[in-house]
């Protein structure tokens, strides 16, 4: 469309509409713009992590960790394979009995860590801190346990420099106890920092725990 003359009594008003159809214009873009920025923020930075419940990173942990105690398991195995007659000696004087307790404390511990992140998902703040605690007490529990199987072991002379087995054993058990510790404290966090992510974490990283030991048991208390 030709505007009119700059002397017609219509060009002040062509001005008008053309200064009000580029201010729509550009209102319109920062609206998109505005729109994909948004979009790029809420895009998957994660890949398949974004799907796991909890903070992707503790999910990175968590394969670390389980490559780590991989990698003991397959060290135990060849080792194994190597000197059977020594590892299956050394294993015959393992305390099955306060072995298969904890087993019993780890999955108990397991089932309230999952009514702790249920309760949380309901908003129930009382009983979800109720949960978390009684899932800290079994750790608890669990490490006394664990320690008192040390102190057992100590007392007829046995360490981690006995045999090769007893190496691989603490090494383990050990590794082990320490991410209860962690777990335990990470517990107690969370407690106090009760949003529902930071308690579906805290729950990711204990299930670990509890996982990793119903994979020792067998392998250092039972398998011959």
């Amino acid at each position: 469309m030709r505007p009119p003359d700059k002397d017609s009594d219509f060009y002040d008003a062509y001005l008008k509409e053309i200064t009000t159809a580029k201010d729509k214009e550009q209102t319109t873009s920062d609206n998109s713009n505005q729109a994909i920025d948004t979009t790029a923020v809420n895009r998957s930075t994660w890949g398949p992590l974004d799907a796991l419940p909890g903070n992707p990173m503790m999910w990175i942990l968590i394969i670390s960790e389980l490559m780590v105690f991989g990698l003991l398991l397959a060290g135990y195995c060849i080792k194994f394979l190597e000197n059977p007659d020594l590892f299956v000696n050394s294993q015959a004087g393992l305390n099955r009995l306060i072995g298969g307790i904890n087993t019993l404390i780890l999955i108990t511990s397991g089932l309230f860590a999952a009514l702790a992140n249920e309760t949380s998902r309901e908003n129930k703040t009382y009983s979800s801190r109720f949960f978390l605690s009684v899932t800290a007490v079994f750790g608890l529990l669990f490490l006394v346990l664990k320690f008192y199987e040390y102190s057992e072991k100590a007392a007829i002379g046995i360490s981690i420099e006995t045999n090769s087995f007893y190496t691989l054993f603490y090494l383990m058990t050990g590794f082990h106890a320490a991410h209860v510790i962690f777990g335990i404290l990470l517990l107690g966090l969370v407690g106090f920092y009760k949003r529902h992510e930071n308690i579906q974490t805290a729950c990711a990283f204990w299930h670990m725990v509890d996982l990793i030991w119903l994979i020792l048991y067998p392998i250092l208390y039972l398998v011959r």
